[in-house]
């Protein structure tokens, strides 16, 4: 079996169990010692608008996931103490299961992603991009972005999009879930605002490492504002 790539996504309300899972963005990584099958993860806290964001959400969080085979993704999720202590202190969460089908550049020095699809035009997509900014381009890199993540909420190809991070400010990704790869085109390659971002990039060196990588989405299980997410991609 091959490769898939899982992300949580969690949603909590009260104060408690937004300090507890605060707290878990140090204290969580204890627990993902000797996992089975677990290639490679990542804690993520969230940004408060739909990409980039400097202003944290301490509601949502994220578990970014890469399993040798969905086998081991099943088994942590019905059966890890950790996840399920998490799960029972949401108000909602949902997770994704995908299958990647390119990935360019690296996350700590490594490209952890092993590509085994092929996308299609008019199939669903999701998208990861994360970038490790220079601490010199922090000024000029959020007087930018900030207009490319409003533009998104134009668009209604696009399902979900959160922008999600390790540390505020300087680790920075966007995931994002799109109905169809063709209307996610569309976006990066005509929207203007997005444009002059990818532009910038290239010319003022505003990260120091960033990675890309698109997968198909192909199972979505739980719930998120308040729907269940069996048929995400149609609602």
């Amino acid at each position: 079996m091959s490769q898939i790539t899982t992300c949580t996504f969690f949603k909590l309300e009260s104060f408690p169990n937004k300090l507890w899972a605060f707290s878990q963005m140090q204290l969580g990584h204890a627990h993902f010692k000797n996992i089975a099958g677990l290639v490679f993860y990542k804690l993520l806290g969230s940004g408060a608008e739909n990409g980039f964001s400097s202003k944290p959400n301490f509601g949502t969080y994220a578990l970014l996931c890469i399993w040798e085979t969905e086998i081991h993704a099943v088994e942590f999720f019905e059966n890890n103490s950790f996840y399920k202590k998490y799960k029972s202190k949401c108000f909602e969460s949902f997770t994704v299961f995908g299958h990647a089908a390119e990935a360019h550049g690296k996350w700590d020095g490594k490209q952890p992603f092993v590509s085994n699809a092929t996308l299609a035009l008019d199939k669903p997509v999701m998208v990861l991009t994360r970038a490790s900014i220079r601490l010199s381009k922090l000024i000029s890199f959020w007087r930018k972005v900030g207009n490319v993540s409003k533009s998104l909420e134009d668009y209604d190809g696009l399902a979900l999009s959160i922008g999600v991070g390790e540390w505020p400010l300087i680790q920075q990704a966007t995931l994002s879930i799109w109905k169809t790869q063709a209307e996610m085109i569309d976006y990066a390659y005509k929207n203007k605002k997005h444009l002059e971002v990818v532009r910038l990039t290239r010319k003022l060196n505003w990260y120091k490492e960033e990675l890309f990588a698109r997968f198909i989405p192909y199972k979505f299980l739980g719930k998120w504002n308040g729907k269940n997410v069996a048929n995400f991609l149609d609602i």
